[in-house]
């Protein structure tokens, strides 16, 4: 899974990369201080893995992959070649899902591009730049399909639809929020890697002192959550100087400073939970002496597909998967006295892969 993660200058984008991702991204009171693209990979958080491995002693464990990409800051404009100008877009045009981090905190120490606070129109400047980036890219394409079909009258249907989607661009309005008469249509649309049609999460950056005292009258989160709402968007409150505390302790001094807090878990465990239900993901897991591994799948994939992830010769010559959920597995600590309970089943092309299954697949090429 990969996350762009974008915003004003000096909003706390790159400090909050830096603690998420240990990416080692600069960062400093003055727009512009990310000149190229910064990516960090973190491992996904499983606590399956760490129970897995204490039954196989496996040589290798693997967890599932999380990468980062934090881009320049934009700026009214940035579309059109202002601050750094339209090309940092595409760094992120591949991403998943996109990290919109909102400026929420006052300080007059912290320069802002805009020289106020306002969340709300922070925002709607970011979209409308992704907007007009998508417009150019739609342009484009319907360009090239109009002369192509001047000797395939069969693409005149694809060209009506994204006509009708440039002209919901043109009104302001983000692709996420068209809907297309088919899914044929939203299959094609999706293609077109639009920023403004990929998921969105909000993350809100609190001071400090807001961020321990709660949310309940904070106007600036309430104002990015209204918002969130309006356009069915994930939304959660961080501070990005607490994480970066966060990223340099230990994991006991980490759980007693998010326990002094009152939380039971990191920015980066939130955004990861967050991520995966934005994006409909689960994770299915291998065992075994020489590897314990989660494997991220979306949610309704079936076992044929999954297996497709480890090989494809493993999809094109799937015979069953052995499947036991993992607290069924947990329960016995074995997989043949699981198999005497009868809790190991044998399931077809047909089965839908749930969270946490432990599985073995069976195939013949």
């Amino acid at each position: 899974m990969k996350l762009g993660m974008v915003g004003l200058p000096n909003v706390g984008k790159s400090t909050l990369f830096n603690a998420l991702a240990g990416g080692g991204a600069q960062s400093a009171n003055y727009p512009f201080c990310t000149i190229e693209p910064n990516v960090g990979i973190v491992s996904v958080p499983d606590i399956r893995l760490d129970k897995l491995s204490e039954i196989y002693h496996p040589k290798k464990v693997t967890p599932a992959i999380l990468e980062f990409v934090d881009i320049a800051g934009l700026v009214k404009g940035a579309s059109k070649g202002e601050g750094l100008g339209n090309k940092f877009l595409a760094n992120i045009r591949e991403v998943d899902a996109i990290i919109h981090v909102v400026r929420c905190f006052e300080d007059p120490n912290i320069v802002h591009v805009d020289g106020s606070i306002d969340p709300v129109r922070d925002i709607e400047t970011i979209n409308l730049e992704l907007i007009f980036s998508d417009i150019e890219i739609l342009q484009r394409r319907i360009d090239k399909l109009k002369k192509q079909a001047k000797g395939d009258k069969s693409l005149l249907g694809q060209i009506s639809v994204l006509e009708d989607l440039l002209k919901w661009l043109e009104d302001g309005k983000s692709a996420r929020g068209f809907e297309p008469s088919s899914e044929d249509d939203q299959k094609l649309i999706d293609s077109l890697g639009l920023l403004s049609n990929k998921p969105i999460i909000y993350a809100a950056n609190l001071s400090e002192d807001d961020y321990k005292s709660g949310l309940d009258s904070h106007f600036a989160f309430k104002k990015v959550m209204e918002f969130a709402k309006s356009e069915n968007a994930a939304i959660f409150p961080i501070c990005a100087k607490i994480e970066e505390e966060l990223s340099d302790m230990s994991l006991e001094d980490k759980k007693l400073f998010l326990e002094d807090l009152g939380l039971s878990e990191s920015g980066l465990d939130r955004i990861i939970k967050t991520s995966y239900d934005l994006l409909g993901l689960i994770s299915y897991l291998t065992a075994g002496e020489p590897e314990v591994r989660a494997w991220t799948i979306s949610k309704g994939t079936l076992a044929p597909q999954a297996a497709g992830k480890i090989h494809t010769d493993f999809e094109k010559g799937f015979i069953r998967a052995e499947v036991i959920a993992f607290d069924d597995f947990i329960k016995y600590g074995d997989m043949a006295a699981a198999k005497e309970k009868g809790l190991v089943r044998l399931e077809g092309k047909n089965y839908v892969m749930q969270d946490g299954d432990i599985v073995l697949f069976r195939f013949n090429v």
